[in-house]
């Protein structure tokens, strides 16, 4: 196991999984209701990590027979860093976000199906774990290890959110936290591409 290969997968999984999009607040409000919280943190993460090891099993076969496509990947994901970045870093500029809770009970297979399409049906998810986590793990010598610190992020993090949800429900319903939670994202966005593009 490479410690610094497993690092960098955990810090880069964590931070692209880390912007709040329609599937993480989806979990969150699972959360903050208590339902059926296992079942959807689990499909979550299981998810990502099939996805993560389609990206880095695929990205370095394929970077083999295609002779300059890792620096080609490599720039075009620093590209895309740099705008999600920006986006974040805009999104805590402006402001305003609030996290509005959802009311009701639905059924275990209206969870899983609601969180399947959120999952499977978003390109984005594709972009993040198969084309930007595979590219960024062919730069190490234990693409294996960056994978497996990736999904380790993954299930950390859909866990930490499912099941902490409760304790943070009075945080993001204040705009001053999204802010915060947007500007670090941000940051470290900006600073895996500056690695990337740094070689």
């Amino acid at each position: 196991m490479d410690i610094q290969a497993a690092l960098a997968g955990f810090a880069l999984g964590f931070s692209l999984i880390l912007a709040i999009g329609a599937q993480n607040a989806f979990v969150l409000r699972q959360g903050l209701r208590r339902e059926h919280v296992l079942a959807v943190v689990l499909t979550c993460a299981v998810s990502d990590a099939v996805l993560i090891g389609v990206g880095v099993a695929g990205f370095g076969a394929l970077a083999a027979m295609v002779p300059g496509l890792e620096t080609v990947m490599r720039y075009g994901g620093a590209v895309f860093l740099i705008w999600y970045g920006a986006r974040n870093l805009r999104a805590a500029w402006r402001g305003g976000e609030t996290m509005a809770t959802a009311t009701g009970t639905a059924s275990l297979q209206r969870a899983l199906l609601t969180c399947l399409a959120l999952t499977w049906l978003n390109p984005h998810v594709y972009l993040d774990t198969v084309v930007l986590l595979g590219s960024v793990s062919a730069q190490y010598e234990a693409p294996a290890s960056f994978a497996v610190g990736a999904v380790l992020a993954s299930f950390a993090f859909f866990f930490s959110l499912g099941y902490g949800a409760r304790m943070l429900d009075p945080l993001f319903r204040r705009p001053g936290a999204w802010r915060i939670l947007d500007l670090a994202v941000g940051l470290v966005m900006w600073a895996i591409a500056l690695k990337l593009m740094l070689g």
